[in-house]
């Protein structure tokens, strides 16, 4: 290699390193200028350099593009003379402003050629003039670019459609509607036509069906949505099923879980279009490209997006594509969420229906009509239950309840109650006692679901409410215990209405306080109305409006309780109650004195047969002979039992219903008898046994001195209805 002169004084090494440095900066130097001839000529927008005398020097492919012309042929001419239009002029003049003043101007605009029509070239463009400057300062040039103001805006709608899908997808737990929200959504942001297949029929909760099978796939058109109104691209109506054929582009989709992009003239596309009645508008109406995404959430696939641009010619990019799953995965959650909604809703519905009464008892102490309506809101149905039991001495328990929370935990909850109250109620509990008994079993229940996991719910039922009121038709007295629940109305049969004056109680589950029981006589045909707090929490009323609206509809004369039933709710709910509503609406009915006797006996053995002929005579008397022997037999016995192991006084009185005949011996001992199994050698203890068999049914109730011993009969056995 020819070796470099050097310099006298200079050393080899010296001179060797001055010389890779001048290499080195001639390198940069170069290469730098080379960078950026290739930005300014590479670059996206409309880029352009104009002279002193507003003549162009230089132009990027961007401009050249943009114009249909090439620099050559813009080489030396104004911007008027390259594009005619008044636009051009009007940046012109910012250009020679930017000149004398030296401040770059910015200008919203569009240039567009001579010989062509705005409609052809109508986007607009964001103009910035920059002053270009010498190294001494002075304004020697102008450079112009030009960014097209529809690509900034699609880019900037496509970084902002996430946003906007969040607030307009997934605003209702209705799998549908949010199919709907998706493609139009989608349409025209991001396609030209969006659809929504779903999987027929739905994946399984347990998501066992978590990924398609190879094909074919039977799916039901939810949603469609086009640039064009009407939708005529939808071959097939929005609800109607159609089945994807085996190895079809959709089916691959469904398969792998991941979304793809195609180009309408795909072989797989053609294939399927051939093979899918239901995707036939993909070739009629010239579709160009075709995105397809698959939604699932939780791991299971729920149905199919597929997205189609035929009026734009730009094909889908990654970016598109990445959008899309974007937007179809929150459409797929909020579809889950609603049909787990809907199935969990589904299944509460038929717990509580399965738990609520299914008739009404035809009782002769009152009439009866009910009604339960669900609440209406995200949260589902709640505990609330009414119930109608009957009890001993032709009364009757009314009873309703409002558990907290919704869902089934409310509901499986609302069945234990209802069966604890039916099971106390068994025992002829007085109301107090029955909700003393109550209150315990919920604090039980409390602990033994406290270790469970915590949904937000009171454990066990912990400030659930009930009202509990047992009515008398003999004495007409109804007596009146609530736990934290609104006090019954009462509808005279002279047409005054009012609020039971009843202490309020705590809610059942919090333990250690009182209930408290009212007794009040009611004539014959007042009307109890008992109900939940959802009737009364109403958006159109605060509480004391609505409980005026709700006496004020039962006072209005009616034909019959469904009737006054449907004008309270009438009157109270103009739309779904946002939580339970239960109403239980009673009116009254009296034993008269025929159909009651009372007899006070001695405590002495032989008044027994005296009984016995008392009874028969007054079965004669109300015409029912045939029962005589059988009431004859409970008599005897009760009344045996009454004077051998009771304490005075002794009371025997007969109660004649419709379809019943109670025989009820009461005396002043509080020990409860109990049947036993006699053995064979001894001489009693076949007593309470022979009741048993005797008597439809039979039990105890306690009373304030003592306890009575009844026994109910069915007419109908006898034929004497």
């Amino acid at each position: 290699m020819e070796q470099l002169p050097t310099s006298p004084g200079e050393r080899p090494e010296e001179t060797n390193a001055s010389h890779e440095s001048a290499r080195t900066a001639t390198t940069t130097t170069s290469w730098g200028q080379a960078l950026k001839d290739w930005a300014f000529d590479q670059s996206p927008c409309f880029l352009a350099i104009f002279d002193a005398d507003l003549r162009l020097l230089r132009a990027n492919s961007g401009m050249e593009r943009t114009l249909s012309l090439t620099e050559a042929e813009m080489r030396g001419l104004r911007l008027p003379e390259i594009a005619p239009d008044p636009v051009s002029e009007e940046t012109e003049r910012r250009m020679r402003l930017a000149l004398e003043t030296g401040e770059p101007q910015h200008l919203d605009s569009f240039v567009r050629p001579a010989g062509t029509s705005s409609a052809e070239h109508g986007r607009g463009w964001a103009t910035s003039l920059t002053p270009l400057r010498d190294p001494d300062g002075r304004v020697r040039a102008v450079g112009l670019a030009a960014h097209d103001r529809a690509a900034i805006e699609g880019e900037r709608q496509q970084l902002l459609m996430p946003d906007v899908a969040g607030a307009l997808i997934g605003t209702t737990l209705d799998s549908a509607r949010t199919a709907q929200e998706l493609v139009d959504v989608a349409v025209p942001r991001l396609a030209d036509l969006a659809v929504v297949d779903l999987l027929e029929p739905p994946p399984r909760a347990d998501g066992a069906s978590s990924r398609a099978v190879p094909g074919p796939v039977t799916v039901s058109r939810t949603a469609v949505r086009s640039i064009l109104g009407g939708s005529p691209e939808a071959r097939i109506s929005v609800g109607a099923t159609s089945a994807y054929p085996p190895l079809s582009p959709a089916v691959e989709c469904l398969a792998s879980g991941r979304g793809a992009v195609y180009a309408a003239t795909d072989p797989a596309v053609a294939r399927w279009v051939s093979q899918d009645p239901a995707a036939a508008w993909i070739g009629e109406y010239g579709a160009r490209a075709l995105m397809l995404v698959p939604l699932r959430a939780d791991g299971v696939t729920l149905g199919l997006a597929v997205f189609s641009r035929h009026e734009r010619q730009e094909p889908f990019r990654p970016e598109d594509l990445l959008l899309a799953e974007e937007l179809t995965a929150k459409a797929a959650v909020s579809i889950h969420k609603a049909r787990r909604y809907t199935r969990e809703h589904t299944s509460t519905m038929t717990l509580q229906r399965s738990l609520l009464p299914h008739t009404l008892p035809d009782h002769a102490a009152v009439d009866i009509a009910s009604r339960y309506l669900p609440a209406g809101s995200e949260a589902g149905v709640g505990g609330d239950w009414f119930d109608v039991i009957p009890l001993s001495g032709a009364r009757v328990a009314l009873v309703v309840g409002d558990v907290v929370g919704h869902g089934i935990r409310a509901s499986a909850t609302m069945g234990r109650l209802r069966t604890a109250v039916r099971t106390l109620a068994d025992v002829d509990l007085p109301p107090d006692e029955l909700l003393t008994h109550l209150d315990d079993l919920i604090i039980h229940l409390s602990a033994d679901e406290a270790d469970q996991e915590d949904n937000g719910e009171a454990a066990g039922g912990i400030g659930t409410t009930c009202l509990y009121v047992v009515y008398d038709p003999v004495t007409r007295c109804c007596t009146v215990a609530r736990a934290g629940h609104p006090p019954p109305a009462v509808v005279t049969p002279e047409g005054s209405a009012y609020l039971l004056d009843v202490p309020a109680g705590p809610p059942l589950g919090l333990g250690g306080l009182p209930f408290e029981t009212v007794e009040v006589e009611l004539p014959e045909g007042s009307v109890l109305a008992l109900y939940t707090d959802g009737l009364l929490q109403t958006r159109d009323h605060d509480i004391d409006e609505a409980l005026d609206t709700m006496l004020a509809a039962l006072v209005r004369p009616a034909s019959t309780l469904d009737t006054v039933c449907d004008r309270v709710l009438t009157a109270l709910l103009t739309h779904r109650p946002e939580d339970d509503v239960a109403l239980l609406v009673a009116r009254t009915r009296a034993l008269h004195a025929d159909q009651v006797v009372v007899w006070d006996l001695a405590s002495d053995p032989s008044v027994v047969s005296e009984a016995r002929r008392q009874t028969t005579e007054q079965l004669t008397a109300w015409g029912l002979e045939e029962a005589s022997f059988v009431t004859e037999l409970l008599v005897s016995e009760l009344v045996t039992n009454a004077i051998r192991y009771g304490a005075p006084p002794v009371q025997l009185r007969l109660i004649h219903e419709k379809s019943t005949l109670i025989c009820e011996v009461s005396d002043a001992s509080s020990t409860a008898p109990h049947m036993r199994r006699a053995r064979i050698f001894d001489e009693g203890g076949r007593g309470l046994l022979l009741v048993a068999q005797l008597a439809k049914r039979w039990g105890t109730r306690h009373t304030v001195i003592g306890k009575t011993i009844w026994a109910e009969q069915s007419l109908v056995d006898f034929g004497s209805l």
